[in-house]
């Protein structure tokens, strides 16, 4: 098995199994939280370790899914508590963490409850609280999904997360990918997705104590940039706004990653 195809393992704990991968050989370890998505991304994991080679030589990587045995409801606080279980069960602390989107979400939570565990931290197109406009969309996803149209669901969330011209390039990709979504996938994004309603972590930021960057985008449309400047502000945090990438900036950006590298690297 090769870096650029790592193999997805499985860490267990007393109450559950979660899904890994792990990559590059650095003496630092990064550990990454990607967001809601329609299917589990382990299976791009390939993809994944290649996007984030730049980081390679400086880290050890850790992409984690969300738990296997999902509770319903399952709330991001909860999300965030099981991961830092995986973590001690693998017997990691002190980390650098990256989480985006509902990743952020957890990681901010993983900061905020167990300062022990995050060295550094990262949050990119995420939010402290989900409410207003922003739930409206998560519950567009919801009823999509519930309903069982996996192409609708799948063309929805590309045009919320990407820029308009890449996602007109997407479009068909995005419906091929439709037509593997399982009812299974379906029920488990449902549970994950509600788990995103009314969170809300904003008066508990001043407690994040490590060394915060904030990556957001002013073309966000699922939880705009206002959201990133407010994390800023509250942690208080560095700031970096792109502007054109859209939500998905952490996967369109050009220099994404060479901006983590930057600030994760830095004494």
């Amino acid at each position: 098995m090769t870096m650029n195809e790592p193999e997805v393992m499985t860490v267990t704990t007393d109450g559950f199994s979660m899904d890994y991968v792990r990559f590059g050989q650095g003496k630092e370890t990064l550990v990454i939280l990607p967001g809601l998505s329609v299917q589990s991304v382990m299976p791009l994991a390939g993809a994944i370790a290649r996007a984030y080679a730049p980081l390679t030589d400086d880290f050890t990587v850790y992409l984690f899914d969300r738990r296997r045995e999902l509770p319903d409801p399952y709330p991001v606080r909860q999300m965030a508590r099981d991961t830092a279980r995986a973590l001690r069960a693998l017997g990691l602390e002190q980390v650098s963490v990256f989480g985006a989107s509902q990743g952020g979400m957890m990681a901010m939570t993983l900061a905020i409850e167990e300062p022990q565990l995050v060295k550094k931290l990262v949050l990119g197109s995420t939010s402290a609280c989900v409410r207003g406009e922003d739930a409206d969309v998560v519950q567009r996803w919801i009823a999509l999904a519930q309903a069982g149209r996996a192409e609708e669901l799948y063309l929805a969330f590309g045009e919320a997360v990407y820029p308009a011209a890449m996602f007109g390039q997407a479009k068909d990709m995005l419906a091929e990918a439709a037509k593997t979504v399982t009812p299974g996938d379906l029920a488990r994004f449902v549970i994950l997705a509600c788990g995103a309603r009314d969170f809300d972590v904003t008066e508990e930021l001043h407690k994040i104590a490590c060394p915060t960057l904030v990556i957001g985008d002013r073309d966000d449309r699922v939880l705009g940039p206002d959201a990133s400047v407010l994390l800023a502000e509250r942690i208080p945090a560095e700031l970096y706004l792109y502007d054109g990438f859209g939500h998905a900036a952490y996967d369109t950006a050009p220099d994404y990653k060479q901006r983590l590298l930057a600030f994760l690297t830095k004494e």
